[in-house]
């Protein structure tokens, strides 16, 4: 800002530009304007951020009289309330664009909750206001204690060399703390790996609890300042018990050293905020007495019957129950109760597919879980929400979704060492043995659902009977279920899809079968099957008998793995073609509710598999899951489920070009295209994954199972099926999983190379190669 008396006469407008234009040939982008005292004062009257501007002024050079009179006038022009109303509703709508958290695995330590604007926000409105200029000031107001103010200045100087570094890092204005820039930064402030974490990894904790610390000074001092801008004529008070009251329909501490003197209360006022509807929030005074108070839970504490029974009821109660576990969280409570859970608070996860630190996604994952009992969310998963609401006692699972994780960043699996403390917490509140066999049971196998359902051939009796042998009961079954499918959901966005909730449904309702003493794969269940699929195709005008020429070219096999609706769809496009050797490409929006499911029916040959998956992925499709099958006369009947992404026109159009053009490149003369060396995503470039490849024999010796595990990359199913072509394999049945940016897939192959140990070794030395 360059302040004028009085509009510039053209000799100075001509200084002016030549000042700026030097500075932009410096490499100096200067946000800049000319004005006199009156303009700031109307631009500031049209437009709050240029109000705030204003408010950090600071005389470089110039006429320090003009610069007291813009001072005082810019000062005394502002409307108080209405200045602190409109930047309050901008933090809010700040904190909404980033979900309300500050635990973003690459935040941006400016505008993100717990970020530098966050403390900002408090001293324009202070200065506004003239509450105080600076933290000290605040404090010596009553704001804030000495000791806030203190850790208020030493956060900003964090974040402020922490930004500094960043902006080195990066050459330019950056405020996103990327992957790119965190070990780096991490090692110029002095982290150091140790066995268990890398520098960024410690680096990042420190942010985290920085921005939690801001959060709560941000959160004391916005109420503490509106008091004061907005002063209540009429504080009524309402007595809830001899320890709490209402004021401002806030919860408040009946004296300041309540949580001193009787430290039950400390997880009593969580229960209250649940049980009192009329409760909006705590008043600062109680959760700044809250924050000290954390100290005294000890082991005695911990120990106490009372405090137990209050931990316990806060996971029992009807409502509320995210709301405080997040706000525990927040002050330090939750952490000082279960000590296990304090060491994963702000621990970041490198695994590629949770977008949370650790403890964020455990009450996200309770979030889930708690959005199953509420009716106005039934819409969403009314599987899930009809078992939740048949299930006993439900509340264990937020005890099983808690401990879950809890062992995260340990050395050795975290599944054991968390049933360990899943026990000694379920033991010591006093919960009945089968509740705890089930939570135990819940935390050692919260992977095992999902390995199941998206690792293995679900079709498959075996599979199943194998799964059944872990869960045993239908009671298991159900909680697994239930914390399976809220714990992908919790992980990030864009891990969770219709198709896996399609298979983890299809899991559930077999093992449930087959625990009611139902027989799988049974001449009465294929006959059943059978029944359906031609009860479909009379709905399309098809006579009993058109499907002859073709099932009677499928073995009991294909019936196992394909539902009714598919056995129909399929006959319908194939029946009156069983032998043509042209192919038959068909596509439609899949049943799963997601993506397209799509159909090849075609003489078999070699590297058929490597062609369909290089013109799906040619033209931006991801192969979610492939069912391959043969015919008893050679031919092969493949079905994929695929997703667009981006760059992939509407699915309508997508299955117009698929029926058009994938029959064209299934041509058998057309050569195979070269391998795709798809770009990798920034996160693998910093977080890369040592790729695996491991080759078996199966349980029946009839196939081998070939699993792969590399980070994602475009092109990566057709690279590996070019590797099968090579070697003569046989593809019977693949099974995609991609956790974020990691693949593991597995599938189901046959072949002479994998007879002889000397072409196995090759084998997975050449995939090795290409995954790398």
């Amino acid at each position: 800002l360059v302040l004028l008396p009085s509009g510039p006469d053209p000799a100075l407008a001509a200084k002016l530009e030549n000042l700026i234009g030097r500075l932009w040939d410096l490499g100096l982008e200067v946000s800049h304007s000319v004005r006199t005292i009156e303009q700031c004062v109307e631009e500031a009257d049209r437009d709050v951020t240029v109000r705030t501007a204003l408010l950090e002024s600071r005389r470089v050079i110039g006429s320090r009289t003009l610069f007291q009179e813009f001072h005082r006038r810019t000062r005394e022009h502002y409307d108080r309330r209405a200045f602190y109303e409109a930047k309050r509703l901008e933090q809010e709508q700040r904190h909404a664009k980033y979900q309300d958290s500050p635990y973003s695995l690459e935040p941006n330590i400016k505008e993100s909750p717990g970020g530098l604007r966050d403390l900002q926000v408090i001293r324009w409105i202070s200065r506004v206001c003239a509450l105080g200029e600076d933290w000290a000031e605040l404090a010596s107001r009553g704001f804030i204690t000495p000791g806030e103010a203190r850790e208020a200045a030493r956060r900003e100087r964090f974040l402020q060399r922490l930004r500094i570094r960043l902006h080195y890092a990066a050459g330019r204005r950056e405020d996103r703390l990327l992957f790119d820039y965190q070990d780096r930064i991490a090692r110029e402030l002095g982290y150091r790996p140790s066995a268990t974490r890398r520098a960024s990894e410690q680096l990042m904790q420190h942010y985290y609890r920085t921005a939690k610390a801001i959060t709560q000074l941000n959160t004391l001092l916005m109420q503490n300042l509106a008091a004061a801008i907005f002063p209540s004529q009429d504080d009524h008070v309402e007595a809830i018990n001899p320890r709490f009251r209402k004021v401002r329909d806030l919860l408040d501490a009946a004296t300041e050293d309540l949580f001193e003197r009787d430290p039950h209360a400390i997880l009593e006022s969580f229960l209250l905020m649940q049980q009192r509807p009329d409760l909006t929030g705590m008043t600062a005074r109680t959760l700044r007495a809250l924050w000290r108070a954390r100290s005294r839970i000890d082991k005695a504490f911990r120990r106490d019957p009372v405090n137990k029974a209050n931990f316990i009821s806060i996971l029992q109660q009807p409502r509320g129950i995210v709301h405080e576990l997040r706000r525990m969280n927040q002050y330090g409570i939750l952490g000082r109760y279960l000590p296990a859970f304090r060491r994963i608070v702000g621990q970041m996860q490198h695994d590629l597919f949770h977008v949370y630190t650790v403890d964020q996604h455990i009450l996200t994952v309770v979030r889930n879980l708690r959005r199953l009992t509420m009716v106005e969310h039934a819409h969403e998963y009314p599987l899930c929400s009809r078992l939740m609401g048949g299930l006993e006692r439900h509340w264990l699972l937020y005890v099983a979704a808690i401990f879950h994780d809890i062992a995260k960043g340990r050395r050795g699996d975290h599944s054991p060492l968390g049933r360990s403390e899943a026990r000694r917490f379920c033991r010591s509140h006093g919960l009945a043995p089968q509740d705890t066999e089930l939570v135990e049971f819940l935390v050692e196998h919260h992977l095992t659902m999902s390995s199941v359902a998206q690792k293995q051939d679900i079709f498959d009796p075996e599979v199943i009977r194998r799964f059944v042998e872990i869960v045993q009961t239908e009671r298991r079954l159900t909680a697994l279920y239930l914390l399976t499918v809220a714990d992908i959901r919790g992980t990030s966005p864009k891990v969770w899809n219709a198709w896996k909730g399609k298979l983890l449904d299809d899991l559930y309702h077999a093992a449930h079968r087959l625990l009611r003493g139902e027989e799988l794969g049974s001449d009465d269940d294929i006959r059943a099957k059978q029944e359906e699929a031609m009860r479909l195709l009379r709905l399309y005008g098809l006579s009993d008998g058109v499907q002859e020429s073709l099932w009677k070219q499928l073995d009991v096999a294909y019936f196992m793995r394909h539902d009714a609706q598919e056995i129909a769809w399929q006959t319908r496009q194939v029946h009156y073609r069983v032998n043509s050797e042209k192919p038959v490409v068909k596509a439609r929006f899949s049943p799963a509710g997601e993506g397209l499911q799509v159909m090849i029916y075609t003489p078999d040959r070699p590297k058929l598999f490597a062609r369909i998956c290089g013109y799906l992925g040619s033209i931006g499709c991801t192969i979610l899951d492939a069912k391959i099958h043969t015919t008893r006369h050679g031919y092969a009947l493949d079905t994929f489920q695929v997703m667009g992404t981006t760059r992939t026109p509407h699915y309508r159009e997508m299955i117009a070009l698929i029926e058009h053009d994938l029959a064209d490149a299934l041509a058998p003369d057309a050569p195979l295209p070269p391998p795709i060396r798809g770009r990798i995503s920034r996160q693998l470039k910093h977080f890369p994954i040592q790729p695996e490849v491991h080759i078996r024999p199966d349980e029946r010796g009839q196939y081998h199972l070939l699993s792969i595990i590399a980070g994602d990359r475009p092109g990566l199913l057709y690279n590996v099926a070019r590797v099968f072509g090579q070697y003569g394999i046989n593809l019977h049945t693949a099974k995609i999983a991609t956790l974020g940016e990691r693949a593991e897939d597995v599938f189901v192959v046959s072949g002479e190379a994998l007879a002889n140990p000397r072409a196995v070794l090759l084998l997975e030395q050449d995939l090795l190669e290409m995954l790398h």
